[in-house]
């Protein structure tokens, strides 16, 4: 069982960067792999980044690689999303959320958080 909650959204101006923050509950952190994905208006939601449970594997969606960095603190339950020249198409509310394999969080995760709106301003 794992409770999440995202935090560091907000208003940045194209080019600009943010760090999305999610902190986890449970002392089996660690047993998790890591993902977070988003949602525009009127769009489906979509994936963006997942992290291993150690912390060693990440993978991106095509549309965000080379721009955002996914990582964790497994000493403080945290999960992080860098996200570096930002445009008006990132636009969204972010979510993270945690399954037991990174394959599962990328597609059907078990835990969401609440999500937090990134607005990128041309």
């Amino acid at each position: 069982q794992v409770s999440l909650v995202e935090s560091g959204g907000g208003l940045v101006q194209a080019g600009g960067s943010l760090r999305l923050s999610c902190a986890a509950s449970g002392r089996t952190f660690g047993s998790y792999a890591m993902g977070w994905f988003r949602q525009a208006p009127g769009k489906e939601r979509e994936f963006v980044a997942r992290i291993s449970r150690s912390g060693g594997a990440t993978y991106y969606a095509d549309s965000v690689k080379g721009r955002f960095t996914v990582s964790r603190d497994n000493a403080k339950n945290t999960v992080y999303l860098q996200m570096n020249s930002l445009n008006p198409e990132d636009t969204a509310i972010y979510y993270c959320a945690a399954d037991t394999s990174p394959a599962l969080v990328a597609r059907t995760p078990a835990y969401w958080g609440q999500g937090t709106q990134v607005t990128v301003s041309s």
